[in-house]
């Protein structure tokens, strides 16, 4: 099939968008692939959905190879079912909420799995009917506070989402593999490097998370990864705990004067001086114990104050915070917020008094506090003593305090050890291109999906989630395959096979264009012809090189003699050949 660049509905710009942000976002909107709407919301051009259309059938091939089928649900879905499952106030502002005419909630879906699980409950009742694998390509809605990369992170956006149902947690394993196993296949075809990485299950829940990330400079995500193998997202890294450490006969702990010492850097140099019994190499800020009081807000709107105690040499990832208290969202305490707990004074926080323990199991505050995994039993801290320039030393975990619990809120660092002991980790920067879950049971009770078993009693299905940011794919191949001056497609998602260009002002070139164009048609290849007249060949080339096809043909200057050029755009070679010579090229 051919299609003629002078009837194709795309305007290319030479300027940049004024709010483009990252390469593929200027260049999509530049090549005439996408279009703005408002904030993460755009329409798709016929360049584009070609392009998406061809990602898709590739995720469509490996879906089905993996033994899946195909099913579409509505983007706008009803209260009720995210009611059951706790989602409707967990996610919170993320959600686009609505209402019908007559008063009924609705939301645009996040996602899908309480479609899916009610759509098999509907239909099956026994152990014949499963294991089941369905998905769906669908466009999803989230209303995230800063729209921003384009398609990279947008509020509408498409998105492959693949469930499994299974009798038995065996079955489950089985499931999740296969589609583990299409994902690898699918990145594989595309041509983009992957890491697989333990990850959090976030609202979602679940057993086993797991996330494809694109390891690139400006992803959003950080990982970890060990020379050992082991290879997980900061949100879900597991502090590897020390292990307790007697205490019998250390020294009671000791309250020490520390005058405008509010930061940990001001209390190490003051330790240096009025802290006896330093260990070799000083007093540094591991040995101190640093309080956050934050706020959490739960998604019924009630506001609690806590207390985490995490060692001074480390800060708190927003990342791991939000994970660690989720669906409540964590923010730093307010004035107002210390003002109704007067026990705990601004910059010598800690948890013990003179008069015995502040925070934890026997706190008289009702305040929670909670501690970093490094904070075991027999550890001897420096840290507030809840007195105006007051601190206190040689207080020890587990006898002059006990926390509520343990917390992972603290950074992870190069050179801490992998939980599986395969050695040290290193930080990296990635981008999130899939995610699969072991869901369990946890959609399915709420909802109430059961089969009889073979015994014919009723039990609970099991289910996997699967999903893939098609759009967000896209965006990333677009970064990734491109240069300064445009795009470069893989062949296999290219919105053309092949890109003929016709220059000089004659009628040779144009009609030797057009007989080679046939035989590229007859050969099954889909074809972008630009015969606009009247264009230079300079603007030519320079769309050529900006819409991205990465095979081209210039028919110009050889014509009369019967030849062309060919022209790769992966590696800028250019090559004069005869016309029969390059039509075999291009369908070999």
């Amino acid at each position: 099939m051919v299609t003629r660049l002078s009837k194709l509905f795309v305007r290319t710009l030479r300027e940049d968008p004024s709010d483009a942000e990252v390469r593929s976002h200027r260049l999509l909107v530049r090549a005439g692939y996408i279009r703005r709407q408002a904030p993460g919301i755009f329409a798709w051009l016929p360049l584009g959905l070609r392009v998406k259309t061809r990602l898709e059938r590739i995720v469509r091939e490996e879906m089905e190879a993996a033994g899946a089928q195909e099913v579409h649900f509505p983007a706008l879905m009803p209260r009720e079912p995210y009611e059951a499952t706790g989602r409707w106030e967990e996610y919170g502002e993320n959600l686009f909420r609505l209402q019908d005419r007559h008063g009924a909630d609705y939301l645009l879906a996040p996602t899908h799995e309480e479609a899916f699980t009610l759509l098999v409950k509907d239909l099956f009742s026994s152990y014949k009917d499963l294991p089941l694998s369905i998905y769906q390509i669908q466009d999803k809605y989230r209303d995230e506070a800063r729209p921003r990369a384009g398609l990279l992170r947008g509020r509408e956006f498409t998105m492959k989402d693949a469930y499994s149902f299974d009798v038995s947690d065996e079955g489950l394993d089985a499931s999740y593999e296969a589609q583990r196993a299409a994902y690898e296949r699918i990145f594989g075809r595309l041509g983009v490097e992957y890491a697989i990485v333990q990850a959090d299950a976030g609202a979602m829940g679940g057993s086993r998370s797991e996330e494809f990330l694109h390891p690139t400079p400006v992803g959003e995500d950080t990982f970890v990864r060990s020379e050992g193998g082991y290879a997980a997202n900061v949100e879900a890294f597991a502090t590897l705990a020390p292990e307790p450490i007697p205490f019998d006969g250390l020294p009671e702990p000791v309250v020490f004067d520390s005058p405008g010492t509010t930061t940990i850097d001001t209390l190490v140099a003051h330790a240096a001086l009025a802290v006896p019994d330093a260990p070799e190499g000083g007093w540094t800020a591991a040995h101190t114990l640093k309080n956050v009081v934050l706020a959490l807000v739960h998604p019924d709107g009630a506001r609690e104050v806590v207390v985490v105690g995490l060692p001074g040499d480390r800060d708190i990832d927003e990342k791991r915070l939000e994970v660690a208290f989720a669906p409540a969202e964590a923010e730093p305490a307010t004035a107002e917020d210390l003002a109704k707990h007067p026990m705990l004074v601004r910059g010598f926080i800690g948890p013990w008094t003179a008069q015995g323990p502040l925070l934890g199991e026997e706190s008289a505050t009702g305040i929670r506090y909670l501690v970093d995994p490094r904070i075991v039993d027999g550890t001897t801290w420096i840290t507030g003593a809840n007195v105006a320039d007051r601190h206190v030393h040689g207080l020890v975990a587990g006898r002059d305090f006990v926390a509520d619990g343990t917390v992972e809120v603290a950074t992870v660092r190069d050179g801490d050890p992998a939980p599986d002991g395969s050695g040290p980790v290193s930080l990296a920067r990635g981008m999130e291109i899939g995610h699969v879950f072991q869901l369990g049971r946890k959609y399915a009770e709420a909802l109430g999906l059961k089969v009889l078993d073979e015994n014919g009693k009723l039990v609970t299905v099991t289910m996997g989630s699967y999903g893939i940011g098609v759009t967000r794919v896209l965006a990333l191949i677009a970064e990734l395959f491109s240069d300064d001056k445009g795009l470069i497609w893989p062949e296999s998602i290219a919105p053309f096979d092949v890109h003929v260009v016709a220059t000089g002002k004659g009628e040779e070139a144009y009609e030797l264009a057009g007989e080679m164009i046939a035989e590229l048609e007859a050969a099954g290849l889909d074809v972008l012809f630009d015969d606009r007249p009247k264009v230079s060949p300079g603007v030519k080339f320079g769309d050529a090189e900006l819409l991205g096809v990465p095979k081209l043909v210039i028919a110009g200057r050889g014509a009369a003699d019967g030849q062309v050029e060919l022209w790769d755009r992966r590696t800028g070679e250019r090559e004069t050949v005869a016309v029969a010579e390059a039509v075999e090229r291009l369908t070999a």
